[in-house]
């Protein structure tokens, strides 16, 4: 057999031990987690200190930072001691205008055409297997609706599951992600 004949097959058989010794780590989540080493996670219950929002509104968050993490990673649940430990307080829950429309009747005044909901939640995360990743920061974010076409009541609690939503993905990738 000739050489060029052989050398397709040195070739596929050169890249093959090539790829062979790479190794690839993909999520598809994004996560930097080293399952070997982190096994469990830990979420305190969060405390309301805005003086705002719905009456079980750190409930409602403090259960959604569990299912968001139980979803998008392998790691267990733990009432305590967690390899990854999550703490901290809602501190803001501020209903603000945004912009004014004119009432087009000089006896009555302008009102807000845009009200703005901002949630403000300071987070405390402890890494037991590498504390320079731990971080303690705010994270906040916002939404806005119509006071002309429904009442705040009506939009509240879709606006909250919002922003925690929002709010939840950010402190996911500050915590555990690639990004």
């Amino acid at each position: 057999m000739k050489l060029t004949n052989k050398l397709p097959v040195l070739a596929l058989g050169l890249v093959f031990f090539l790829f062979q010794s790479c190794s690839v780590k993909y999520s598809f989540t994004g996560t930097n987690i080293n399952y070997d080493v982190v096994k469990t996670f830990t979420v305190e219950n969060f405390f309301n200190d805005s003086g705002g929002g719905p009456a079980n509104i750190e409930q409602r968050f403090t259960e959604a930072l569990k299912e968001y993490y139980q979803r998008n990673t392998q790691l267990e649940l733990v009432r305590t001691n967690g390899n990854l430990q999550f703490m901290g307080a809602i501190t803001g829950y501020t209903l603000t205008p945004q912009a004014a429309v004119s009432s087009g009747d000089p006896n009555r005044p302008d009102r807000a055409g845009t009200m703005r909901l901002t949630i403000r939640v300071e987070v405390e995360y402890i890494n037991t297997t590498d504390e320079t990743e731990n971080l303690k920061r705010p994270f906040s974010f916002f939404q806005d609706y119509d006071p002309r076409t429904t009442t705040f009541l009506d939009v509240e609690s879709e606006l909250v599951d919002e922003i925690f939503t929002s709010i939840i993905q950010d402190i996911f990738t500050a915590t555990v992600a690639n990004w």
